[in-house]
């Protein structure tokens, strides 16, 4: 048997690194280098975070806060249910802002066009404040989640009434000249030939908004109500334990949004792949 030499061995282990480490367009990485990659990234991180606590010298007391257990459920269960009723409505804003900056009747135009550019202009925290104390402060406090959800979904709507239009847009005139030729209507038009080729453009930037909607959700709780964010505000102020609230809230989110990241990955993926 002959004696391995050390570049030999030299080459080969820089060889198995590269193709455990390192990404190839032309084919597909296996799940042992994918596996190994998270771990060390997420290894890497890990030390991070543990080299910056140990730089504080904090010390963590959880005993507190966890007897506030409550408190997290029913916020992370509100803000579950602000984001579900959120998301459809602010579909529906989108969806009808994007057709009106397309319609003929050019007010109605305009209309959409200040909508659109005064929502993304400005912060949400200065909407809310707006919308609710000039609109809906007549309300009770029994109004003030469903207020809040319409709040958030005319934030978000604005943002995806932008995205559709691009949609729309991204359609060839060619086609639209082809739909005329055949006889169909303008429903129809939108109906067989844009909205079937401008769904596949718009769902992987749709599906990164809702993971926004989620989020933005926190601040609802300058309304008085009680969703996540607000329940760990609470709990700090009273164990003085602020680490110990807010982490289990950045977890919390990150359940909600981390299957929407995802999603999104896999429907840019197959956007690419289709087009």
């Amino acid at each position: 048997m002959l004696p391995v030499s050390s570049g030999t061995a030299a080459t080969a282990l820089t060889s198995a690194l590269r193709s455990l480490f390192f990404a190839d367009d032309r084919a597909p990485s296996s799940v042992l280098a994918r596996a190994a990659s998270f771990a060390l990234a997420l290894g890497v991180l890990s030390l991070v975070c543990f080299g910056a606590f140990a730089a504080l010298r904090y010390h963590w007391a959880w005993a507190p806060v966890l007897g506030y257990w409550r408190l997290f459920w029913n916020g992370w269960l509100t803000t579950i249910g602000i984001s579900l009723l959120a998301l459809p409505l602010s579909c529906a804003i989108g969806l009808a802002f994007a057709l009106l900056r397309g319609s003929a009747f050019l007010p109605l135009r305009y209309v959409a066009r200040f909508y659109v550019e005064i929502t993304r202009g400005t912060p949400l925290l200065v909407q809310i404040y707006f919308y609710w104390y000039i609109f809906g402060q007549q309300l009770s406090r029994d109004f003030r989640f469903a207020a809040g959800a319409l709040i958030l979904s005319l934030f978000s709507g604005a943002y995806l009434s932008e995205i559709i239009r691009a949609g729309i847009e991204s359609v060839s005139q060619s086609q639209l000249e082809s739909a005329r030729a055949i006889g169909f209507t303008r429903v129809q038009t939108y109906r067989y030939v844009i909205f079937p080729q401008a769904i596949r453009q718009i769902l992987p930037p749709f599906a990164g908004e809702f993971a926004s909607i989620i989020k933005n959700s926190s601040l609802l709780s300058v309304l008085g109500i009680e969703e996540f964010a607000l329940a760990a505000g609470s709990v700090s102020s009273v164990t003085l334990g602020y680490f110990e609230s807010y982490l289990p809230v950045a977890i919390g989110y990150l359940i909600l949004t981390l299957p929407i990241s995802l999603w999104t990955q896999s429907l840019e993926k197959r956007a690419r792949f289709e087009t």
